[in-house]
């Protein structure tokens, strides 16, 4: 059985769902190279416009798997660090992504499914869902998942859930910024990501490519002039771009932009 599923759609949908539900969706070495690779794929397939993270079975993600771990433990420093490498550029690889990236939550996200929550771009839970950064209760600390999980909850909440490692629930979660938006079931968990998903596909995926990057640019910078210079050269740059130009176009003409199935 494979631990990583992919379904693509015909309209630029694709699926990537983590298929381990035995053990919770954790995952090892394993898994983490197939997710990179295939988010890498995705990320340079022109057909892919939404990229939607989901899982398989009662959970999410509860993070490291025990054999995992187990091994871990036995590992050198040297060979820590060279495990933590792959790690951390999962988590980059999906936190950069070019195209818009949904975390579709169900059941537990724990520890490094945290992590992957927070490095999506958009995040939707079912009330039933829950979270904890669980890593000080095993003498670990979330130190690769930290910068994403700080981004979306900030320092001062990031404070007590790396501490206490407690348990929370969804409306915790939306309530410190993790999640977006909470639905009652699973059958409005899809509905809710169908609605965002079309709404993504409206627009132009060279603006969104931009927009991410814009984002990351402007984050937690002081408003000084070089960020004023940046943001000016790169609202320039998308104004004379192909789909700038055709999106203009098109909202004068009132018509569809070309980037839009009919």
């Amino acid at each position: 059985m494979s631990a990583l599923l992919l379904d693509k759609h015909p309209e630029g949908v694709a699926i990537l769902t983590l298929n381990r539900p035995d053990i919770h969706n954790a995952f090892d070495d394993a898994l983490i190279a197939d997710m990179t690779a295939a988010l890498d794929d995705l990320n340079t397939d022109d057909d892919v416009r939404v990229v939607v993270l989901s899982a398989n079975g009662k959970s999410f993600s509860a993070g490291a798997d025990l054999n995992w771990m187990r091994r871990m433990a036995t590992y050198s420093e040297a060979e820590n660090l060279r495990d933590a490498v792959t790690l951390a550029r999962l988590m980059r690889t999906l936190n950069h992504l070019s195209k818009p990236t949904i975390a579709r939550v169900h059941g537990s996200a724990y520890g490094g499914g945290v992590g992957l929550v927070a490095c999506c771009d958009i995040a939707i839970a079912s009330v039933h869902a829950s979270f904890a950064l669980s890593e000080v209760k095993l003498g670990l600390i979330p130190a690769i998942i930290s910068p994403y999980v700080i981004a979306a909850i900030g320092e001062r909440m990031a404070r007590r859930y790396f501490l206490t490692a407690e348990r929370f629930d969804t409306k915790d979660a939306y309530r410190i910024g993790l999640v977006h938006q909470i639905e009652p079931n699973e059958a409005a968990l899809d509905n809710a990501i169908d609605e965002i998903v079309t709404g993504l596909l409206t627009a132009s995926p060279a603006a969104q490519r931009e927009t991410k990057s814009l984002i990351s640019a402007v984050a937690n910078r002081p408003i000084d002039d070089s960020v004023i210079r940046d943001t000016v050269e790169r609202i320039a740059r998308v104004r004379v771009s192909t789909e700038g130009r055709e999106g203009i176009a098109a909202f004068l003409e009132k018509r569809k932009p070309t980037w839009v199935k009919p």
